[in-house]
């Protein structure tokens, strides 16, 4: 079987539809599109919704957003330009479905109830675990708009276990301190009052992927 033939997962049959070289050549981490694919049963987007993909990389969760539930996508990134963002959001065909937009997730240039829905995969933990961060980034949802997060977790706090794991802060370094477990988000979100959380859970694992919550 052919290498790239790992991403084919029956968990994911959406994200099988698409190429795969073009997949790993666009990834950044763990697969986003099986994180986004496997969030969004939880989610319902409907047709012509207007959806901030907030640290949106190079741009695959924007072109799955827009095509596999049709909606308008703004697609946000502060690390990758986003005129080499629009060129691929063009080349595929979405140019007037998706607009990439510099922008660093704590200096949004958005208007106040501009947004259906957020998405953010996989990014969300590099500014998310800042207590008052969840207030600030809700005033670009509309009345009760959807805020829908997978991101980078782990089972056990590291404070828990006595500080971060020699092998996990070789891999990642302090990064990881901002690795929690679902029961950690679900209180930091349920005792801001900002949202009312219908799911918090972690995601499946399996030997080709990392977790996500």
């Amino acid at each position: 079987m052919p290498a790239l033939e790992v991403l084919r997962r029956p968990a994911y049959p959406r994200s099988a539809q698409y190429d795969f070289q073009w997949q790993v050549d666009l990834c950044m981490g763990p697969n986003p599109l099986w994180l986004l694919e496997d969030l969004l049963r939880d989610v319902e987007l409907r047709p012509g919704m207007r959806v901030l993909d907030l640290g949106c990389g190079l741009g695959m969760t924007s072109v799955f957003l827009a095509r596999e539930y049709d909606v308008q996508v703004v697609a946000a990134d502060h690390w990758i330009p986003a005129a080499a963002n629009q060129r691929r959001f063009d080349e595929a065909g979405l140019g007037g479905r998706v607009q990439a937009v510099d922008a660093e997730a704590r200096a949004l240039p958005f208007q106040q109830g501009e947004f259906d829905a957020i998405v953010s995969i996989g990014t969300y933990h590099y500014f998310g675990t800042d207590d008052l961060y969840l207030g600030y980034v809700t005033r670009f949802l509309k009345p009760h708009g959807i805020l829908a997060i997978a991101s980078l977790a782990s089972t056990v706090e590291a404070r828990e276990l006595g500080g971060l794991p020699e092998h996990v802060r070789a891999i990642a370094g302090p990064e990881a301190l901002s690795f929690h477990t679902a029961e950690w988000w679900r209180f930091h979100w349920e005792e801001s009052r900002h949202v009312a959380v219908t799911a918090v859970r972690s995601q499946p694992v399996s030997p080709h992927r990392s977790p996500g919550s």
